[in-house]
């Protein structure tokens, strides 16, 4: 019986400690007061208790617009969205922070933490690359903005890293126009590639699928097609032999260019005979 008694004691003060917790975030956030609100908020924040201090903030936001204390409270709960992973909203906290504190002496961290929130935000090559894109030019106007900065080295390496994202997900879109057998469309997409990653270390290899391409592009036409597209397959051939002279592909285009140029001969005697 005594030992019944005390179990019921003790799960009644677990509770009360539970409950005792619990209630100090509700009473402080139905209090009504910004100045403890505020204060809790911050106290929050520092602890890393995020969800808490969020919701507290948002509470004293409009309270304190206005005030000095405005900028410390934009700035964390923008802050706030990043730590538990809400990229999206991150990122436009920060955005909406540099534009109501312009002058604020947070407002280079707070530019560099829009675009790495869409950095966070940037998935795997195979997917839409939106946020990617917004990354990449939200790092390139901080680098505009803050040359001087010492986060400018970190912004032209993630630069790099997802310029490498976006120009995988390019050949990979051209490869698979490639297996399609819709050749126009492979040779327009891998030439894209290389205007628009010039620095590619892939080039080689992009500009064989080209010569590739436009060899069976001109293959498999109708005849009234042919001839034009022999002469573009002999162009793109002869680019790529002068380009890589030794390289493993050689063989391969040479053929590309005997075949196109027998072709062509072909075609031209058939219509002069006709």
């Amino acid at each position: 019986m005594k030992m019944r008694h005390l179990l019921i004691v003790l799960s009644l003060g677990a509770i009360g400690w539970a409950t005792s917790c619990k209630s100090e975030f509700e009473r402080i956030r139905a209090s009504g007061d910004p100045t403890a609100m505020y204060a809790k908020a911050t106290d929050y924040y520092d602890k890393g208790e995020y969800q808490k201090a969020q919701a507290l903030y948002e509470l004293v936001i409009s309270s304190y617009r206005g005030r000095k204390e405005a900028e410390d409270i934009s700035y964390r709960y923008a802050y706030t969205y990043y730590h538990l992973g809400q990229y999206i909203l991150a990122a436009y906290y920060f955005k909406n922070f540099v534009q109501t504190f312009g002058a604020s002496t947070k407002r280079e961290e707070a530019d560099y933490m829009a675009a790495f929130s869409n950095y966070q935000l940037s998935p795997t090559f195979r997917l839409d690359q939106s946020y990617t894109v917004s990354a990449i030019e939200g790092f390139q106007v901080f680098v505009s903005t803050y040359p001087q900065s010492e986060k400018v080295a970190d912004c032209n390496r993630l630069i790099d890293e997802m310029r490498k994202k976006l120009e995988r997900k390019a050949y990979e879109e051209a490869n698979l126009y490639f297996d399609l057998r819709n050749y126009q469309s492979a040779i327009q997409t891998y030439e894209n590639l290389l205007k628009d990653y010039p620095e590619t270390d892939n080039a080689e290899r992009v500009r064989y699928m080209i010569a590739r391409s436009a060899y069976l592009l001109a293959i498999n036409s109708f005849v009234e097609k042919q001839e034009p597209r022999f002469k573009e397959a002999i162009n793109h051939a002869t680019e790529f032999l002068e380009r890589y002279p030794k390289s493993e592909f050689k063989n391969e285009v040479s053929s590309f260019y005997d075949n196109s140029r027998k072709k062509l001969k072909q075609l031209t005697n058939v219509g002069y005979q006709n």
